[in-house]
């Protein structure tokens, strides 16, 4: 066990994509708790998309970083020393802490993580925030019916993985985005989508939907934006609803896009376009869990991880979802 304490913090405000100097890792003292809190020995942190607002000087839904702030996210590990009677050294928790060998955690501010259902690192995705995103962004904003078709961008990712299996679940036809045939085939072949895109050989988007949806697209739930989101506007049926999570295409951009004009192709189908943010539904998180749980654990709902190690490498692990490296979650191991 570490005497010290490596952690990663914001060093410059990145223009445009960031790349590694907008990290910088310093090494000091382990942190000790306070009354109510848990020091924790970081096994799994997590890297999100949402993160890329955070490191702007802007408002956002999540509040930025300074620079020289930690940078934080989930994380999943040990307790190693408590002063809250809710936990105990050994005990395995999530919650929000820093890029970090070790990190105080508020213990009225954590979950307990069972082992015996699924491996730590799915509570950073599919039992984390990113599988509740997917639980309520489908069911409550999109609302499928059985028979309707969903269409999934960034689909072989953390949330829209999920959102394609709980369609499915609720009896609907699934069609997912992705970045590569290796991803499109775990969609379709694991997963259980009815079909895959693979956008990056496809030019002609609205061609590959017909082929893909012909009937149309009833529900959209959005994580890319840009041109797949504006070849999917096209398709919408009456009353379509669309969820709109993210917008990775865009997360980059420091001027305000702008491509075809898509209000005016809600209007004949009277669709419906909301944004969701997941804390909203925050006092309801214990009966997603749950519900996400039992599918887990009777394997109606698939996951993967991909894990890489080395808390040292977490800036890359970030950077590398950016460029599609990963297959499900991207997540950082910092200790076994």
């Amino acid at each position: 066990m570490r005497d010290s304490n490596r952690e990663w913090i914001l060093a410059e405000r990145p223009e445009g994509e960031p790349d590694t100097d907008s990290f910088e890792l310093r090494e000091g003292e382990r942190p000790e708790p306070r009354h109510g809190e848990l020091l924790v020995r970081v096994r799994y942190l997590s890297v999100d998309p949402y993160m890329r607002g955070r490191m702007r000087d802007g408002e956002s839904y999540a509040e930025p970083w300074s620079v020289g702030d930690p940078m934080q996210g989930a994380v999943v590990g040990e307790v190693v020393e408590s002063k809250s009677d809710a936990y105990d050294a050994g005990d395995l928790v999530s919650g929000n802490g820093a890029w970090a060998d070790y990190s105080v955690l508020d213990a009225d501010e954590v979950a307990p993580v069972d082992p015996s259902v699924a491996d730590l690192p799915a509570y950073l995705g599919v039992l984390g925030m990113p599988g509740r995103t997917a639980y309520f962004g489908l069911l409550d904003v999109g609302d499928p019916s059985p028979g309707e078709t969903v269409v999934v961008s960034g689909a072989a990712g953390a949330v829209g993985s999920v959102v394609g299996q709980i369609a499915k679940l609720n009896g609907c036809r699934v069609i997912g985005f992705a970045g590569s045939d290796e991803k499109v085939s775990w969609l379709t072949d694991d997963l259980g989508f009815d079909a895959g895109i693979n956008y990056k050989d496809v030019d002609d988007y609205r061609g590959a939907l017909d082929d893909a949806a012909p009937e149309g697209v009833d529900v959209y739930f959005d994580n890319v934006g840009g041109p797949i989101t504006d070849a999917v506007f096209t398709k919408l049926n009456l009353d379509a609803r669309v969820a709109v999570c993210g917008q990775i295409a865009h997360y980059n951009d420091e001027g305000v896009p702008t491509g075809p004009r898509k209000l005016p192709q809600l209007i004949a189908p009277r669709a419906k376009v909301q944004g969701l943010l997941v804390g909203d539904y925050a006092t309801r998180f214990e009966q997603a869990s749950k519900r996400l749980g039992s599918w887990v654990a009777s394997g109606d709902l698939e996951h993967r991880e991909t894990v890489v190690d080395g808390l040292e490498n977490a800036p890359d692990a970030f950077l590398g979802l950016f460029s599609g490296d990963n297959i499900g979650k991207q997540v950082v191991g910092v200790s076994e």
